[in-house]
């Protein structure tokens, strides 16, 4: 066999070169669409799954609204709303009317109970006498923060009891929160005895 020429076979060798390099290329575009496609899965069968709890939560009744006079506030906070689950079962989302959306929150408590404005999402009021505890966490719904770092507010709605997670931009002022709606709730629990036992007396 003739040996081929210098430059012949210079030119052979950039010829395989490119032939691997568009190979490569092929490879590479293979496994890039095989990539998006398993996202696109991924994230389709989330909502589904998101919609599906929604509708396995169709029951839960309509959010309150706040009142058009709520009273002087009690107290304020500027943070994020984390979601919410069923009271005492930390990854048991609740998404039924927007409770699912995380977002911007602005919390206003007064006498009348909790005003809880998102921007970008579905406000909602928590009255006085549904609420039932306030206390420090570390996680809820796939959220987890250092020790103390949500403040966590259960309440009743409808037949259920629900834990929503909050966290301030100012994280040392959410002790203060914790004791403050426990005690509006102390508060309310004696006034609702004191109703029962005098209409009782009667």
């Amino acid at each position: 066999m003739t040996p081929l020429h210098p430059l012949a076979h210079t030119a052979r060798l950039a010829a395989e070169q490119k032939s691997a390099d568009v190979t490569d290329w092929g490879d590479r575009i293979g496994w890039i669409v095989g990539l998006l496609l398993f996202i696109t899965l991924v994230y389709w069968l989330m909502r589904q799954g998101w919609k599906w709890r929604g509708t396995l939560q169709g029951g839960l009744p309509p959010l309150p609204q706040s009142p058009e006079s709520p009273g002087e506030p009690k107290m304020t906070l500027s943070g994020r709303y984390h979601g919410s689950t069923t009271a005492g079962q930390w990854l048991d989302r609740i998404v039924a009317h927007g409770l699912g959306t995380r977002s911007r929150v602005e919390l206003t408590l007064t006498d009348a109970g909790l005003d809880v404005v998102r921007p970008g999402a579905s406000d909602f009021f928590v009255p006085a006498d549904a609420l039932r505890e306030a206390r420090l966490d570390k996680g809820i719904a796939g959220k987890v923060l250092t020790e103390g770092g949500l403040l966590i507010v259960t309440w009743a709605h409808g037949d259920k009891l629900i834990d929503s997670g909050f966290r301030s931009d100012h994280a040392a002022e959410q002790a203060a929160w914790v004791t403050t709606l426990n005690d509006m709730v102390k508060t309310n629990d004696m006034a609702k005895t004191t109703i029962t036992t005098e209409g009782t007396a009667r």
